[in-house]
């Protein structure tokens, strides 16, 4: 590849993606989002509640270069990665953060209400474990598993949500109902260990998992390091022919970690909140760098191109925030667009 190459989505069909194209789109989401965490805190000009993935990368990109286009991707709260992963605008959704008209919601609902139908990014909202059964929904209109106008395999749902998440109602609901249909839904659970500051021992009993919960509704799960960027596509591959040849809903638990505090661009293992000593031990296992050093024996010049990749991801951001401060904010005269209100 050559010096000045551009960023890009892995591909999004149903064969393998390559380890650097994986690679190159964790780089490009970390990038994002330290970028954007630095300036929403130096700046005081975004004015949302922000939830970053830093640390989670392989998450979204694994799961998302597994599906093509028209596959239907919700997520909670914690959405960047999962939007970007999907091929989300990068522009559009900087503008979403600073509430101006080119956002991708057109200013009204910041970090948390991401959306891009163009890419397959249905939406993304604050409410806990409200995507779960939004995906549930679509997955019903999908049910058909074959495409009769295409002549293929069908369109499939996938929702991503974190461990608290497992802990609402509507997933117990969302799951009985997919099983009990066959729905062709995957439901990723992202579990990062903690629910605000609140670590999975504090709110789970001992000796259950959630993908044992998942089991339990008669639905395929599996469990597995969420950290490593190619188990995660290797198993979000298996899942997504699962769940298109009509076989039901597949379930798949990701161990991962967020470096950053629950909301806002801080450290909170530096005031206490979490054990200094457990983030440092999952910073270690980072995402980015384990894929990297995965490639160096084929690939001796991965590090340069790491660092290539960085320089212009941090150019992409930083004129994605240029033009999002120049760009309008929602008119007065539409505050009632959209809303129930006669």
């Amino acid at each position: 590849m050559s010096p000045v190459e551009q960023p890009r989505t892995p591909r999004q069909d149903d064969g393998p993606a390559d380890l650097a194209d994986l690679l190159h789109a964790m780089v490009r989401i970390r990038v994002a989002e330290e970028t954007i965490g630095d300036v929403y805190r130096d700046e005081q000009e975004m004015r949302t509640p922000v939830h970053f993935s830093i640390g989670q990368e392989a998450t979204a990109v694994g799961v998302c270069a597994a599906l093509r286009r028209e596959d239907l991707v919700y997520g909670g709260h914690r959405c960047h990665a999962q939007y970007l992963a999907k091929g989300g605008d990068l522009d559009a959704m900087v503008a979403e953060l600073y509430g101006r008209r080119t956002g991708c919601a057109a200013g009204r609902g910041g970090s948390v209400h991401l959306t891009d139908l163009e890419a397959g990014f249905g939406a993304s909202s604050a409410i806990l474990g409200e995507m779960i059964a939004v995906a549930t929904g679509a997955a019903w209109t999908f049910a058909e598993p074959f495409d009769r106008t295409e002549g293929r395999l069908g369109r499939i749902a996938v929702t991503f949500f974190g461990d608290g998440a497992s802990e609402e109602g509507v997933f117990h609901e969302s799951l009985n109902f997919a099983s009990l249909h066959r729905l062709p839904v995957l439901y990723v659970c992202e579990n990062n260990q903690y629910s605000l500051s609140s670590g999975l021992a504090a709110r789970q009993p001992a000796g259950h998992s959630i993908t044992d919960r998942a089991r339990g509704y008669g639905i395929t799960a599996r469990r597995l390091d969420g950290n490593d960027v190619v188990a995660v596509h290797e198993a979000a591959r298996e899942a997504v022919r699962h769940c298109r040849e009509g076989r039901g809903p597949y379930f798949l638990e990701l161990d991962t970690y967020r470096w950053r505090e629950h909301v806002g661009p801080n450290r909170d293992h530096e005031q206490g909140v979490r054990p200094a000593a457990d983030v440092e031990s999952w910073m270690r296992r980072c995402p980015v760098r384990r894929a990297t050093e995965a490639l160096r024996a084929t690939d001796p010049g991965i590090d340069a191109r790491v660092a290539t990749w960085t320089r212009q991801a941090r150019a992409e951001v930083n004129a994605a925030i240029d033009a999002a401060k120049a760009s309008p904010f929602p008119a007065v005269s539409d505050l009632l667009t959209g809303t129930y209100a006669t």
